[in-house]
């Protein structure tokens, strides 16, 4: 697949790895739809597009809401045109035990922080995979569907609703790119590990060390190399069905 005037839209799009891969996408002469819920962030991954050498529009959009996606999918496709490509990007964390125990007194993780990961992070891939892929087929596009997983996927202590969220992702990959194969489209998955993003740069220097650690590399991955792996994925039309670790060497 040619990245050059390719349609790509990317979920998440607005800040963090979705700015950053669509901002290498655009250097590469994508056009990319950047789909967000800050309309601020998205005009300035918009102008950093732009910037790239790309096209780029903005859409805000809950990819937890089907009338949303469903609206956003056929505004991409009017305004472009067609649509080659998505990166399922969105995603939100709500780390916390499933149990705590403090003063004698058991806490649960609530329901609702629980399902709130679970309706961002695997519903919404779910539905933006569902929308784009029938719109494809029906404009009889082929391409690549990215769903950005997690080393977290293998399970990780204090992330229930994330851990599960992200295994699942990595499990409908596998079956999504045997399902629509037959359309012309793959789907593969990224799984990164510890990124340096705006969230790890608020963290203390203390606990970024330790991180860093137990890291084989001695470092965390920048955006730019997910970035660089998802156009590659996009480029290599054998890959589909498997998940590209990128994670330092580090198994969780």
């Amino acid at each position: 697949m040619q990245l050059k005037d390719s349609v790509i839209i990317v979920t998440g799009g607005g800040q963090g790895l979705g700015r950053a891969m669509a901002e290498y996408l655009a250097g590469r002469g994508a056009r990319l739809a950047l789909v967000d819920l800050d309309q601020q962030r998205l005009d300035e991954a918009v102008a950093a597009c732009k910037s790239a050498g790309g096209d780029a529009r903005s859409y805000i959009c809950n990819v937890a809401n089907e009338d949303q996606v469903s609206n956003m999918v056929s505004q991409v496709a009017g305004d472009f045109g067609t649509i080659n490509g998505l990166i399922n990007n969105a995603g939100i964390l709500r780390d916390g035990l499933l149990l705590k125990v403090r003063d004698g007194e058991i806490q649960k993780m609530p329901l609702n922080q629980w399902q709130s990961v679970i309706d961002v992070n695997l519903t919404g891939v779910f539905l933006c995979t569902r929308e784009v892929a029938a719109k494809m087929v029906e404009l009889q596009s082929k391409g690549l569907i990215i769903n950005i997983s997690s080393i977290s996927r293998a399970g990780n202590m204090g992330q229930s609703n994330y851990s599960a969220a992200k295994a699942g992702v990595a499990a409908m990959t596998v079956v999504w790119a045997k399902e629509l194969a037959r359309y012309g489209i793959r789907v593969a998955g990224i799984a990164p590990g510890f990124i340096e993003t705006e969230m790890t740069a608020s963290m203390k220097p203390e606990a970024l060390e330790k991180m860093t650690a137990g890291i084989p590399l001695r470092r965390m991955g920048k955006p730019e190399e997910i970035a660089h792996s998802a156009a590659y994925l996009f480029e290599n039309d054998y890959y589909s069905g498997r998940i590209l670790e990128l994670d330092g060497g580090l198994r969780l």
